[in-house]
């Protein structure tokens, strides 16, 4: 079964190796992170030059590859063998290079350290090959991080930095960078390198240091709706149509039709407690307070036609419907439909 990518970082930061790593999965950014730790950490410094190697899948083949595993380290403990973008390892997909990894599996040599990274795919679960790694090998699976994930995530890699956040501003991150973990991790660190000292990143942080107006953002869009103030809804389309290439239309959407299905969910779970109530609908308890207010506003048949509203302003926003509006206007005529 494969192995969550955390964990196997947490065994390398404590100098735990394998023989045979393989990385496989849609999420890039915890292949490079292991990728990385292994090639910046397994060898020291001055044994490098005799026993890392590192090849590209486009240009090698599993007995090349092979051979450089079955090679004893150069006056050393272990040597480092690491094939990147092995996505694109033909040898992958022919019987006779899977035949070579499977008979190399059976009997690795120990001072090996063989990682194939396996970027944007994973293997056949179903046949031997993917059998095989998850018994004989640590055999890694990156998945993409869910949008309802993204929170904790979020708190969790900033409390690794000695940092806390507050659950507002957490959610401003991760609704306004999403989960391209490498965009969301690098704009995180960017902004903790400012502070001498941990500190409580709150969303005066965010706007100063990553960009995004603590005014003026995703999360602020969804909890004026939330509380219908019609005011402060229009403000904020105002400024998201004079910033447009910083607001794109498709992720508004895409967090609108989310907050609105979590209503739907709401209204028909209305007796269960707070605590539960977070857990059915991905939030953290922080927020079920404005679902439930937001709950209060929104009657049962308006959820449905907003759903439907959101459908429709999808289609326009792809030129399916409608007459080539822009996305500004197709967003103000949403809000006023959602408000009104």
């Amino acid at each position: 079964m494969p192995s969550n990518p955390e964990s196997i970082l947490k065994d390398l930061e404590g100098n735990k190796f394998a023989p045979i790593y393989f990385l496989q999965g849609e999420e890039p950014y915890f292949i490079d992170k292991i990728t990385d730790f292994i090639e910046n950490h397994a060898l020291p410094p001055q044994d490098r030059g005799f026993n890392q190697t590192i090849v590209y899948g486009k240009d090698s083949s599993m007995e090349s590859i092979l051979t450089h595993a079955k090679r004893f380290p150069m006056m050393a403990e272990r040597q480092l063998v690491i094939v990147k973008e092995a996505q694109y390892l033909q040898d992958l997909t022919r019987e006779k290079g899977v035949q070579q990894l499977l008979s190399y599996l059976q009997n690795p040599l120990p001072s090996t350290i063989l990682v194939f990274a396996y970027k944007y795919k994973i293997l056949d679960g179903r046949k031997a090959l993917a059998k095989e790694l998850g018994k004989k090998a640590v055999l890694v699976k990156s998945d993409k991080i869910q949008e309802y994930k993204l929170g904790p995530y979020i708190e969790k890699y900033i409390k690794s930095k000695g940092f806390t956040i507050e659950p507002r501003a957490c959610q401003v991150i991760a609704e306004s960078i999403g989960n391209n973990m490498e965009v969301l991790t690098n704009e995180i660190d960017k902004m903790l390198i400012n502070f001498d000292e941990p500190v409580q990143i709150d969303s005066a942080h965010i706007q100063k240091y990553i960009g995004i107006s603590k005014d003026y953002n995703n999360f602020e869009l969804t909890k004026s709706l939330s509380y219908k103030d019609v005011n402060k809804a229009n403000t904020i389309i105002r400024y998201f149509s004079q910033n447009p290439r910083s607001h794109p239309i498709i992720p508004i959407l895409y967090l609108l039709y989310t907050h609105f299905t979590r209503l739907l969910l709401l209204k028909t779970n209305q007796s269960r407690s707070d605590n539960e109530l977070a857990g059915l609908l991905k939030v953290n308890p922080y927020f079920v307070k404005e679902y439930i207010t937001a709950g209060k506003n929104y009657p049962l048949g308006k959820i449905i036609d907003i759903i439907g509203y959101l459908r429709e302003a999808d289609l326009r926003s792809k030129g399916v419907t409608g007459n080539n509006l822009e996305e500004s206007q197709i967003l103000k005529e949403l809000i006023f439909k959602i408000l009104h």
